[in-house]
């Protein structure tokens, strides 16, 4: 259902607008087509949606009561190519609602998210359209289409299927209510875990209660207080950048504890933002929904349209990677208490503990300290090592914009050139935090790429994070966690840039949830390997290297806490599965739901679930219900592809890259997924892979 508002075509509007100042009404007025943020105001967005959807609506009209016979370019292709400005409007604004967001933004997306639902269901229920798509499905084989149309095709009938096309009036009527409710009910949850996130603050006085902080964590929530006008105090959030170096550094045991339980108890207080019953709103309807078209359960309908096509499929793989984490979870689990029980303070390991003696515990078996690092992971350092990275694999060349119009001073701007010099595509990078963003990182299109009457339509794709923030005397310096995120967000970013489909909808990361993961899981997989680390790991004050003896240590501590990491991760897919596959409607106790399913998988008490169900957004508003399953197996893909480079001696090797951008990167969703990944490395991959490189077999 999503699906018209993934379609961005181009900048230019269709002809015929009348004169006005609101910028989407006009053609975009520079070069790339890239949104005019510097001219866009609140109050434009609601009349270019309502004009978005009055043009969308007249060519969906003229498609379906078109008199002639049904073909792929006056139904199929008219169809994707449809909804120019309302793909515009919709792109600048959910990116912003979500990146850099205030009451008045949030007001507008409750106000147009029931109207655009609406409309939605207006295109996929209209039965002239759908039709006309099933004409053209029922004699696809004698239409003499390419590879990509034929697939273009079955997704269209598939969505349409999906989204109720063939439900009779009742039930679309019915299935109409449900869409509308569950729209509002996601966007609640995901207001409210903002909101949370920004209520918590931790104000600290006593500069005794910072001891074993490093100094720059200590100066950041030092700025963190000037922002909030508290000069000579301390402030820590629940933003990862900001209450992590606690769990790591502060031996103050009940300053860990509550940071940590702040964070894990968001939308949990029993407020007017506690996300409990907004839960067991969004799980009624879904179960509702997956009835309605035909499926058991949530995870049932979600699944029929992916790579793992059933819930069993999921689960099996889940526990295959499962139980050797928690297994070896429990080893390192044993390993800190015993450094606890040295303490001689008789206590028990718990989650605010984990991250304080696991530091400690790397310190002292291969003489690490994530502090020693920073220093040479400088943000913009970094961003250049990504650049170089896809420069000597694919070629692209990175210039920066200046003058480009951005939506916060944060923001910059890059240009990307393939090696012939003709252009890839923009690039934004959006990298810190601020009150109006949501937690996390990710990537999304301000406009895909697609090609139409004979022009190659470039993309323009946004990364964006919630890294350590620059402080008055050093630049952003990140932690490993961080440089990762930037490497797994540029691999998505680089999904979008290179795509070469002729179709939008097909193009860049429009693909199966459990595959869109696999380009920037595997990218992860050069952030730390030594060649790599030399181009951009320098010291932010001498641009010395990073020490040899130091990028060793980082290559021995590579398998180090894995069980950890791993468990927290897959508990959060387990819990995500064990949601969508209820099959009733019965209203059930959050709290006691998640409790049951963290007890049943056997997660042990000692780390907590990467996601609880009160700020899970992953499954609650962005999509990736039934599929948080997707970053473990798409990480087995990727770690599979990266021993194709790993297997000729050579981790830039151009032949390998040519064929990942040629059968991968430059696809879309052009082919079956698991076609493309067996034309670029000849077989099928195995969950040993990830087993061996994370030291769990």
């Amino acid at each position: 259902m999503k699906k018209l508002f993934l379609i961005l075509m181009s900048g230019l509007l269709l002809a015929g607008c009348a004169k006005t100042d609101n910028p989407f009404l006009q053609p975009n007025g520079n070069k790339y087509g890239a949104p005019p943020f510097d001219k866009i105001k609140a109050e434009y967005y609601m009349p270019a949606f309502k004009e978005g959807i009055k043009q969308h609506q007249a060519e969906i009209d003229s498609i379906a009561n078109n008199p002639e016979a049904p073909t792929f370019e006056n139904t199929i292709a008219a169809l994707d190519y449809s909804g120019t400005l309302l793909d515009r409007v919709s792109r600048v604004f959910f990116n912003l609602n979500s990146a850099d967001t205030n009451d008045e933004l949030d007001k507008i997306a409750e106000e147009i998210t029931p109207v655009l639902t609406e409309h939605s269901d207006n295109v996929y229920l209209n039965e002239k359209l759908f039709a006309r798509i099933k004409t053209l499905y029922d004699n696809r084989e004698n239409l003499g289409l390419t590879e990509e149309q034929t697939r273009l095709l079955e997704k269209y009938h598939r969505d349409f299927i999906r989204s109720g096309a063939a439900l009779n009036d009742e039930q679309k009527a019915e299935l109409r209510e449900i869409n509308k409710e569950l729209g509002l009910a996601e966007l609640t949850f995901a207001q409210n875990v903002l909101t949370e996130t920004n209520n918590y603050k931790k104000v600290i006085s006593d500069s005794t209660k910072l001891a074993g902080l490093p100094e720059s964590v200590i100066q950041a929530a030092a700025e963190t207080a000037k922002e909030d006008s508290l000069p000579g105090k301390w402030v820590f959030t629940t933003q990862k950048a900001s209450f992590i170096p606690v769990l790591q550094y502060s031996p103050d045991r009940e300053l860990r504890k509550e940071l940590l339980m702040a964070y894990t108890t968001r939308a949990n207080h029993n407020n007017k933002y506690d996300n409990k019953a907004v839960i067991n709103q969004i799980m009624k309807l879904r179960v509702r929904k997956a009835h309605l078209l035909g499926f058991k359960t949530p995870a049932a309908f979600i699944l029929d349209d992916t790579m793992a096509k059933t819930p069993e499929a999921v689960d099996s793989f889940l526990e295959t990677v499962w139980k050797p984490s928690v297994a070896k979870a429990k080893e390192e689990a044993a390993e800190l208490q015993k450094m606890m029980d040295a303490e001689s303070k008789g206590e028990k390991l718990e989650p605010w503990d984990w991250w304080y003696y696991s530091e400690k515990l790397r310190k002292e078996k291969y003489d690490l300290d994530e502090e020693q690092l920073r220093p040479y992971f400088k943000l913009e350092n970094v961003r250049q090592g990504v650049f170089d990275l896809a420069s000597k694999l694919y070629g692209l060349q990175f210039k920066k914009l200046e003058g480009m119009p951005v939506y916060d001073s944060d923001v910059e701007v890059f240009e990307v050139d393939d090696a012939d010099g003709s252009l890839i595509g923009v690039l934004y990078t959006d990298y810190f935090p601020r009150a109006g963003k949501r937690a996390g990182a990710w990537m999304d299109n301000l406009t895909p790429q697609y090609k139409k009457d004979g022009v190659n339509h470039r993309p323009i794709i946004v990364n964006v994070g919630n890294f350590t923030k620059p402080t008055a005397d050093k630049p952003s310096l990140l932690n490993m966690d961080e440089v990762e995120t930037m490497f797994h967000e540029f691999g998505h970013a680089l999904h979008g840039l290179l795509s070469q489909c002729t179709y939008p909808s097909l193009s860049g990361t429009n693909v199966p949830r459990d595959f869109v993961e696999f380009p920037s899981q595997i990218m992860e997989n050069w952030c730390f390997e030594p060649q790599v680390m030399k181009t951009y790991a320098r010291h932010f004050k001498t641009d010395e290297p990073m020490p040899d003896a130091l990028i060793e240590k980082i290559q021995k501590a590579g398998k180090f806490n894995q069980g950890f990491v791993m468990t927290e991760l897959l508990s959060a897919a387990i819990l995500d599965m064990d949601y969508h596959e209820i099959s009733d409607t019965a209203s059930f106790d959050v709290e006691a739901f998640e409790k049951n399913a963290l007890d049943k998988m056997g997660m042990i008490p000692q780390i907590i679930v990467r996601y609880r169900s009160t700020y899970y957004n992953h499954i609650f508003t962005t999509g990736y219900e039934a599929g948080y399953y997707s970053y473990t197996w798409s990480n087995v893909l990727a770690i599979d592809a990266f021993r194709a480079f790993k297997e000729t001696g050579d981790i830039y090797n151009p032949e390998v890259a040519k064929a990942l951008r040629k059968n991968v990167l430059e696809k879309g969703d052009s082919e079956d997924p698991m076609e493309l990944y067996r034309k670029f490395r000849g077989k099928d991959p195995s969950p040993e892979a990830l087993l061996e490189k994370y030291g769990l077999k």
